[in-house]
């Protein structure tokens, strides 16, 4: 009989849920007594035929996809199946002998090396590589692909790690929670959680040793502080169950504009990526959007949209939300999401490399024609309140390029992202040129911490708890009231409740997040009044510790909160 264990993670969607655990079974590896490799053209015509129909079959997967985003994860996966490094990788480990399972398994090592060293958006597709590879793998022993295994009845879904392709065809009706042992709080599966209102913890080692043998063992997740119970007892789920109860009371009547107790007034936005997460947000109980990534319209092409393309993108967009605020952040692309039709060669350490605006200014074109499609869609829906930044944002010169050129073209609002120390410190200079800023808290973290957010044994330096970083947020609000300028959040942290009273306190005029999450941190605004949130803001920023920041800030929260977490 398995025993009672409580496990600890990351919580990177809210929400409890308790059930038989659904154990993802590990992939099938290297085949070791395969035959090594006499005839390279035959078995890497053999490879690459197993490559394409595992995109095939991720292609069929996208077209039953529970959302846009959804569906561009898995056909970006698939193209991956069959790129030209990989498949070339492949070919090199066969002229060295290796059997074709041996061939594929260290060219996707050699692949995923490349793709750590990129950082950022790259890095977070070594979990779609691996996904291929064990694929292939099966495919080519002949055994069933690793993957969820039937659900005969609402289970918790555990893995080490679950692959995007997984999460995207999810049936919330079926999967309970998702627990893995890697994963990071900014990775696909988390942010697909998200959306889909599953609870899920990620970074809980040790939980399938402890679920291994067993044939059926119910598993309890709290989604909101990563907490996981192994074979927990009648007590552990009424406590999960009261939770959620109480929870729900806390949320009913969440509904409006955001604002704390006393009436200071927070805009409460999602952040998007699609046309379709743009009508799904639109049709929610929120202000607008915050953040609309349009790096989605260039990632996987072989050319850059067109202006007429990217107009009708924009527009759809506005559409969706009326006269509500939609803040377009231009191309977030460049060495750590690389463009093939704007490769600027390789560079020693890509994270620090040409990304973002100063793609933007190495490429001028493409940020002429995505201000050209955005001024457009301006006109095409006139009543619409359409915000323009240029994100990975240092200088004042490089501020001054941007509200020139974005102003030329006459679009009304002007800001800039503030993701690195530099654009903290420097807040009130840079913000005397433009008309908002909004603070990206998952790089801003990255850079002030010095800590790769993609790996996540670095969690625990890469939350916004840590007074450092709080430290930067406090410096570019101050530079905001300075100036008399909006400073928004559009980060991981905007949606979490409790931090949402900390930035609310430190001067942050408006917090964007995933749309799930707005009625938790519209409640938990109306439970506290300002001066309790410049309150918690002192007392985080002078905590010792990110742990002391956060538990400095709960321990003078209003008791109901904790229901909201």
């Amino acid at each position: 009989m398995t025993q009672r264990l409580v496990l600890h993670g990351i919580g990177v969607a809210a929400g409890t849920a308790s059930g038989p655990a659904a154990v993802v079974a590990p992939a099938v590896g290297v085949d070791e007594s395969e035959p090594a490799c006499t005839d390279v053209e035959a078995d890497g015509q053999r490879v690459r035929e197993v490559l394409a129909d595992v995109a095939a079959s991720l292609r069929e997967r996208a077209g039953h996809a529970n959302s846009e985003t959804s569906k561009a994860v898995l056909e970006a996966t698939a193209a991956l199946a069959t790129d030209r490094g990989l498949v070339k990788g492949v070919d090199k480990e066969l002229k060295k002998g290796s059997g074709v399972t041996r061939a594929i398994h260290d060219a996707v090592e050699t692949y995923a090396a490349k793709l750590r060293k990129v950082g950022g958006y790259m890095a977070e597709r070594v979990t779609d590589l691996y996904d291929i590879r064990d694929r292939a793998t099966a495919r080519l022993r002949g055994v069933a692909e690793p993957g969820i295994p039937d659900l005969p009845e609402p289970a918790v879904i555990v893995a080490h790690d679950l692959a995007p392709a997984e999460t995207a065809t999810l049936d919330p009706a079926m999967v309970r929670g998702i627990v893995t042992e890697a994963g990071g709080a900014t990775s696909h599966t988390a942010i697909l959680a998200a959306q889909l209102g599953i609870p899920a913890a990620v970074q809980v080692k040790g939980v399938t040793e402890a679920l291994a043998g067993a044939a059926r063992v119910e598993i309890a997740i709290d989604g909101g502080v990563g907490e996981v119970i192994v074979a927990p007892s009648a007590t552990d789920v009424a406590e999960l169950t009261e939770r959620s109860r109480r929870r729900a009371v806390a949320l009913a009547g969440s509904s409006g504009e955001g604002a704390t107790r006393d009436g200071h007034r927070v805009k409460l936005l999602a952040n998007i990526g699609t046309t379709d997460d743009a009508a799904a947000a639109a049709a929610q109980d929120l202000e607008g959007s915050g953040l609309f990534r349009t790096e989605f319209l260039f990632l996987e092409r072989e050319s850059a949209p067109s202006v007429e393309e990217q107009t009708d993108t924009y527009t759809a967009v506005l559409r969706s939300f009326g006269t509500r605020r939609v803040v377009v952040r231009t191309l977030d692309a460049g060495a750590d999401k690389p463009l093939s039709f704007a490769d600027l060669g390789p560079e020693e350490n890509p994270a620090l490399g040409r990304r973002g605006l100063r793609l933007s200014q190495a490429r001028e074109e493409l940020l002429d024609a995505q201000l050209a499609a955005l001024a457009a869609a301006g006109a095409a829906v006139p009543d619409a309140e359409l915000w323009v930044m240029a994100p990975m944002v240092s200088t004042v010169e490089e501020t001054t390029w941007f509200a020139a050129k974005a102003r030329a073209h006459g679009l009304p609002k002007v800001g800039i992202m503030v993701e690195t120390p530099a654009a903290a410190i420097r807040a009130k200079q840079l913000l005397s040129l433009v008309d908002f800023a909004s603070i990206g808290t998952n790089d801003l973290s990255q850079y002030t911490m010095a800590a790769d957010r993609m790996q996540g044994e670095l969690a625990h330096l890469l939350t916004p708890w840590q007074p450092a970083v709080l430290s930067m947020i406090r410096a570019t609000c101050q530079g905001g009231a300075a100036t008399g300028k909006p400073v928004g959040v559009c980060g991981e942290a905007g949606g979490d409740p409790l931090m949402a009273l900390v930035l609310v306190g430190l001067g942050v005029t408006s917090l964007s997040m995933a749309p799930g999450k707005v009625s938790a941190v519209r409640a938990a605004l109306r439970l506290h009044d300002l001066d309790t949130c410049r309150q918690m803001a002192n007392y985080a920023v002078d905590a010792p510790t990110a742990a002391d920041a956060r538990a400095a800030v709960l321990n003078i929260a209003d008791p109901v909160l904790r229901d909201l977490l």
